[in-house]
């Protein structure tokens, strides 16, 4: 099969023609149709995730049919849709998993990073862990739903019932939860990079209440905020601008350093928490969702060979929503 292959940091992936996995007990063999190109992936290619897989295939937002099943593999049918988000495996025993907190399981494995991904014609992956697609989306349109759209999905659970919503990074993940947020009655206020009018104007035509820079005061106090640039100084602005006993969520799985910042804008029983992860219940929670908004999303497609150029593009912003690397 066809695959971009990961050799070391710092490099970017590679075409090569590679033997085709084979599932192991419990797997199934998935023929990719769709991979959305997650800025996780460019964490990884970075080093700034320490030890990947090497070589490894990137990719953790995969859309496929069932191709093989291993042995005991039973849970989808062969041709049938599924789709491979980012938590790949957990052990099942140590205390997060029993807590019912899989998300945090000490010995998890996870898609496109410890796991081969979806950059390539085929992979692998534990059935117990992969999802149902709803028949709302095509490939494509439902690729970035397993990563923007469940990370996503789960800081906005951890604001509550905040009804003012800023969003720091109105990239593929914050589009998708503004969407969900204005569905449920809150009023979203969406932050960019200084100077960025096109951002606002994406944001902006979504239907949110105000759009600016992240160096701009919001017209109205926000009860919570979740970030999703990977800006460290970005929690001390979102602070200021959080009312007494609000919430903010960091959303990144990597983020600059956080700068020193005045206690006051802590006080007042403010707080700052990360999001990690995701549990299968999160991912059928969410895929149950997303089609009565409906979320609507925004893609740039690739050729499997192009995703170099994708990942350069991600990284410059220089197309609204996500990318989507497509196989045929």
């Amino acid at each position: 099969m066809r695959a971009m292959v990961l050799f070391a940091s710092g490099q970017v992936p590679v075409e090569r023609d590679i033997p085709r996995p084979e599932p192991a007990a419990g797997q199934i063999l998935i023929r990719v149709k769709a991979c959305a190109v997650c800025r996780t992936d460019l964490h990884v290619m970075d080093g700034e995730l320490a030890h990947p897989k090497l070589p490894l295939i990137l990719g953790h937002e995969i859309v496929g049919e069932v191709a093989g099943q291993g042995s005991g593999a039973s849970r989808f049918k062969l041709g049938e849709r599924v789709g491979v988000p980012w938590l790949g495996w957990t052990c099942g025993t140590c205390r997060y998993c029993l807590a019912g907190r899989e998300n945090l399981c000490e010995h998890a494995r996870f898609t496109g990073y410890t796991l081969d991904g979806g950059y390539a014609e085929y992979t692998v992956a534990d059935e117990r862990f992969c999802l149902a697609i709803p028949s709302y989306y095509s490939d494509v349109a439902a690729a970035p739903l397993l990563c923007a759209g469940l990370i996503g999905y789960r800081c906005l659970l951890k604001t509550g019932e905040a009804k003012n919503l800023g969003i720091y990074g109105f990239g593929g993940a914050a589009d998708i939860v503004a969407q969900i947020a204005m569905h449920e009655g809150r009023s979203v206020f969406a932050f960019t990079r200084p100077g960025d009018r096109a951002a606002q104007e994406f944001a902006r035509s979504l239907g949110v209440d105000w759009a600016g820079g992240s160096d701009e005061d919001p017209p109205t106090e926000l009860e919570a905020a979740i970030i999703f640039a990977p800006d460290g100084a970005l929690v001390p602005a979102a602070l200021a601008a959080t009312a007494r006993g609000g919430c903010v969520v960091c959303g990144g799985i990597h983020m600059s350093e956080i700068p020193a910042f005045s206690y006051d804008i802590l006080w007042q029983e403010r707080s700052v928490s990360s999001v990690a992860n995701l549990t299968r219940a999160d991912g059928n929670a969410f895929m149950a969702l997303a089609p009565t908004v409906p979320v609507r999303t925004q893609t740039k497609t690739f050729r499997l060979e192009e995703a170099a150029l994708a990942l350069q593009e991600l990284r410059a912003g220089a197309f609204r929503g996500s990318a989507v690397l497509v196989m045929d």
